[in-house]
């Protein structure tokens, strides 16, 4: 379940690439819980900024800014607008959520015999993998400057987690899915959009 996103664009005429007839005021956010894409209706007079967190959840009465959630909708379906923003609002979501994204560091398992969970992590190698189990070992990581303190070769491991979501988020060919919902398939589009807030969470998947 969303009950917050990330504003990655807001268009207040609507889509340029509709006919007139179509277009109404849009929106598009990324999820808090499941990183959800989600396309939303914002309420008449309300101007949504890029990296704003806002409600969209069950109680209506604190749904001040969103009239509306129209549903999921995959990377190609954004505007170019919010491709742009998509990079910038991860990185911020993933460093504000520190805690949660530690505890992955901490906790994630083997996939196999010969790959680990942690080599999801674009240009996290096995030499680094390594020195990250070896040091969680010793004693669990407490926050994204105690990995760097202890594993030098990890700079930024926000920046890790946020180029990690992304690609989930931006290509379908991934096998693995261990922070972001899969993108919603064919049939799925064939059926209209599916809400938000329902179906299995992030998993380990191939």
């Amino acid at each position: 379940m969303e009950d917050h996103v990330y504003i990655i664009d807001h268009l207040p005429e609507g889509r340029a690439d509709l006919p007139h007839h179509r277009r109404e005021p849009v929106a598009y956010g990324v999820g808090e819980n499941q990183f959800t894409l989600l396309e939303l209706i914002p309420k008449v007079g309300v101007n949504l900024l890029s990296g704003d967190r806002v409600y969209i959840g069950k109680d209506l009465a604190l749904r001040d800014r969103v009239e509306k959630v129209k549903g999921r909708v995959n990377y190609e379906d954004l505007s170019s607008s919010a491709h742009g923003e998509l990079p910038y609002v991860l990185h911020d979501m993933v460093k504000q959520m520190e805690e949660r994204f530690v505890k992955f560091y901490n906790e994630a398992p083997a996939i196999s015999t010969r790959f680990h969970a942690l080599e999801l992590l674009p240009g996290l190698g096995k030499k680094t993998m390594t020195a990250l189990i070896d040091e969680r070992r010793k004693k669990l990581f407490e926050g994204f400057a105690d990995i760097s303190a202890r594993v030098p070769s990890v700079h930024h491991p926000e920046k890790l987690v946020a180029n990690r979501i992304e690609l989930e988020l931006t290509d379908p060919k991934q096998k693995y899915h261990i922070f972001a919902r899969p993108p919603l398939t064919e049939d799925a589009r064939g059926h209209g959009r599916g809400g938000h807030g329902h179906g299995p969470g992030p998993r380990m998947r191939r």
